[in-house]
């Protein structure tokens, strides 16, 4: 076993270095929680390039686009593309 006083401790860094606006209280999550919402709704996550998110700004205007773009002509994706 040794002798205990010659074992290196190693210490933990505490200092806590989130904003308090990212603080979140583990004990009130509830698990699953959209979970039926999204199992019958359905979620489709796309992520925008910078240039495009500084004018199309919430899922309404890109709804709307997508569906302006499809009037006018109807979307193809190619082949092999789900």
């Amino acid at each position: 076993m040794g002798n205990r006083k010659n074992m290196k401790v190693k210490t933990q860094n505490t200092r806590d270095e989130l904003r308090p606006e990212y603080d979140f209280d583990y004990s009130k999550a509830v698990r699953g929680k959209y979970h039926k919402r999204l199992a019958v709704e359905g979620a489709n996550i796309v992520v925008l390039e910078s240039d495009v998110a500084k004018v199309i700004s919430n899922s309404a205007t890109v709804n709307e686009a997508l569906r302006s773009r499809k009037r006018s002509r109807p979307l193809n994706p190619p082949k092999g593309d789900l």
